[in-house]
Parts: structure tokens; sequence; C-alpha cells
């Protein structure tokens, strides 16, 4: 594929949101929280805190898992970073009972990681790009078999 050529369409797509299990506790702390306030002060400034705190904490909830992966239009996107699959390398699954040392101990400083802690598996790659200092990508995905054959495909 040369440069001006472009595949068109999304091959792969996935939004690596939280799971229902995850909301109840930061909403419970949220509330105890509120509750906390209301007990000090008395008439408006009782109510407040529900009416901020509640909704502040589902959105934040909200946009931890509002962050996707994909592959479209020639290019791999993980959140907001981008690689052209030109540049793709070697790609390995790594599991989640193998996650750990991934990004513990053989973790290299400039890699470019986007981890969410309640996804199991990653997905590790080489990248190519003699312009770029970044020796490799690790990041979530839900389905990385799906992942692996859509980048593959994309070549």
């Amino acid at each position: 594929m040369t440069d001006t050529e472009a595949t068109t369409g999304t091959t792969y797509r996935e939004r690596l949101y939280v799971t229902w299990y995850w909301w109840p506790l930061p909403l419970v702390a949220a509330g105890l929280l509120a509750a906390e306030v209301h007990l000090g002060y008395p008439g408006v400034r009782a109510w407040l805190p529900y009416v901020v705190l509640l909704p502040l904490t589902a959105l934040l909830i909200w946009r931890a898992g509002s962050t996707s992966v994909r592959v479209q239009d020639g290019e791999l996107w993980v959140g907001k970073a981008h690689l052209p699959l030109r540049y793709v390398g070697e790609v390995q699954i790594v599991p989640t009972k193998d996650k750990r040392r991934a990004l513990g101990p053989h973790l290299d400083p400039a890699a470019f990681v986007l981890h969410r802690g309640w996804v199991g598996p990653v997905v590790r790659l080489r990248q190519t790009d003699p312009e770029d200092p970044t020796p490799y990508w690790i990041f979530s995905t839900r389905h990385p078999d799906r992942l692996v054959e859509a980048l593959r495909a994309g070549d």
C-alpha cells in the first residue's frame, strides 16, 4: 500500500467501557460524602452536595470508560493516539495472568501505554517507524484475537 492509498471504513472497533459492577462503590462513596456535608449544613446547602457529587462521579466513571480502540482508514487508533498500519510490526497478545509482568518490571518507560484495569488482556505491538522514539505500544482490549486479525487484514 502506498502513502496515497487508504482503506475506507472501520474494520475493528471497541469501547473500553467500565463494567457495571465497578459503578456502585464510587457512587456509594459519593453519596456518603454528600451525606456528610449534608449533616453539617442546614437549608439549601444540604441537598447541593447530592446534586453535584453524584452526577460528577457518574460522569467521571463514564469518561473513564469512553476510551475506544479501533482500526480505521489504514490506522490503529487507541484513545486519541494513532499509528499507521504500515508501521505495525510484531503483535503479541499478553494474557491476563502475564499482564502484571508486562506492565511492571518488563515495561520500557518510553512505551505507549493505555491500560484499563477492568479489561483483562492487553496487546503489545512493536512499531517500526524509525522517526518515532516509542519502541512499542501496549494497551487493553477485550477481544485481542479480533484486533490482531483486523491489524493483519489492514496491512
